[in-house]
């Protein structure tokens, strides 16, 4: 496989980079990374360390295949060039949050799919599993060597922005339609006819990671319901549909975006659950929303909406009191990511003989990126520590939920007080 030349944009400040999370940003079809994420971008600079990517012919990016590439070509070399990064960072951690809008959502999904170990969340943002018909992007590979990037300005502000933005925002949309018109017709070629023959559709369920699916209500090239169908279909997916944004949401809705991106990939407030009953949103504090965002993207969002929906007079405290203890209080601190806070959470409830939350917490290290291997060397290490028969048993607990996972989500049902933390 010939990887594409993927060109890096960096979009933070490179002081303490290592120290915080690195984010990784996709861009759309015919748009650089820099005129479609700037201003988002800008707001997520200081929490993560931002790093975005240019299609071939797009933007920084001058190069341009011979042969063409694939949407899983794209991804190899989004993975080359984040390997790049991590390497300068020094910091050993090879997992990285991802956020990508159509094309770069797209690539988002073959990241999940191709490299399940490394993208540790993702938000999907305008796209689909799949994405037009192969008539269309025939039709517009055809049009663009004829006419150019630029005879295709008129038809994409229609496609691209929701009513009256290009009215309220003309500097934004123009930075748009320039990246556009500057953009290779071979470039840009090339990205529809790998978005011809992309497809992942009956491999949703795969994805294990947590993912944010973001459509725009005014989108007609990917409409809500394929992005519906990506949440529906993942194993821990979450749908937010944007008022007045067509295809370009981190352009057209950069504030609402970045909060978004900030709920969903570095848990700093709560996205409601739709349809939540009573007493599944106490009025709480902050620490509580921090926590129950965290909560549910560790456990999963249903999995935690079960519980909140079955606590009772009894168990309603025990509830905020872990949401806010454990998971605003502890897992939210930033010194430990989740892959280490979920090794030691292991060891200490294989050492306590916790064995209905050693069960859980299999399932949650999992979403937090460890592998099968990772998570048998850290049972083993708990037999030289807290004992073989505790490790044994530990081991079977961790072989039943394992193969579990393979083949079914979370079982639905009442959970017990003793699986809630």
């Amino acid at each position: 496989m010939t990887v594409p030349v993927v060109t890096a944009v960096r979009m933070s400040g490179t002081a303490d980079r290592a120290q915080r999370p690195l984010l990784v940003l996709g861009p759309s079809l015919g748009t650089s990374a820099e005129a479609l994420w700037r201003t988002c971008a800008a707001d997520l600079a200081g929490a993560c360390d931002v790093l975005a990517w240019d299609l071939p012919g797009h933007g920084h990016n001058t190069s341009v295949p011979e042969d063409g590439f694939t949407v899983g070509e794209l991804a190899a070399g989004v993975l080359r060039v984040v390997d790049e990064v991590v390497a300068e960072r020094g910091d050993g951690d090879r997992s990285f949050l991802y956020a990508g809008d159509s094309i770069g959502g797209a690539v988002g999904l073959q990241l999940l799919l191709d490299a399940p170990d490394r993208v540790a969340a993702a938000a999907l943002l305008c796209t689909g599993a799949r994405i037009g018909t192969a008539e269309t992007w025939t039709d517009r590979v055809d049009q663009v060597r004829r006419q150019g990037t630029g005879g295709l300005v008129a038809g994409s502000v229609e496609r691209w922005f929701g009513p009256g933005f290009t009215e309220r925002e003309p500097d934004v949309a123009a930075a748009l339609t320039g990246a556009l018109e500057g953009a290779s017709a071979e470039g840009y070629a090339q990205a529809c006819t790998a978005l011809s023959g992309f497809d992942v559709r009956d491999r949703l369920t795969e994805i294990v990671a947590p993912v944010l699916a973001v459509a725009g209500d005014a989108d007609r090239v990917t409409p809500t319901a394929g992005l519906a169908e990506i949440a529906d279909s993942v194993r821990d997916g979450r749908l937010v549909e944007l008022p007045g944004v067509a295809h370009l949401a981190p352009a057209e809705a950069p504030a609402e975006v970045a909060r978004l991106l900030r709920e969903h990939l570095l848990g700093e407030s709560p996205i409601p659950p739709a349809g939540a009953g009573p007493g599944a949103e106490p009025a709480g504090t902050d620490r509580y929303a921090a926590g129950l965002a965290v909560r549910r993207e560790v456990l999963g969002a249903a999995h935690v909406d079960r519980s909140l929906a079955a606590s009772t007079d009894l168990t309603r405290d025990f509830q905020t009191f872990i949401t806010e203890g454990a998971w605003g209080s502890v897992w939210t601190r930033p010194g430990l990511d989740r892959r280490s806070r979920s090794l030691i959470t292991l060891t200490a409830l294989v050492a306590g003989g916790h064995h209905d939350e050693l069960a859980l917490h299999v399932r949650a290290a999992r979403t937090n990126g460890l592998t099968v291997a990772e998570i048998g060397e850290c049972l083993l290490q708990t037999a030289v520590y807290c004992g073989v028969p505790a490790a044994n048993t530990a081991f079977k607990i961790a072989q039943g939920v394992l193969e579990d996972l393979e083949h079914l989500d979370d079982p639905a049902g009442r959970p017990s007080p003793e699986e809630e933390t």
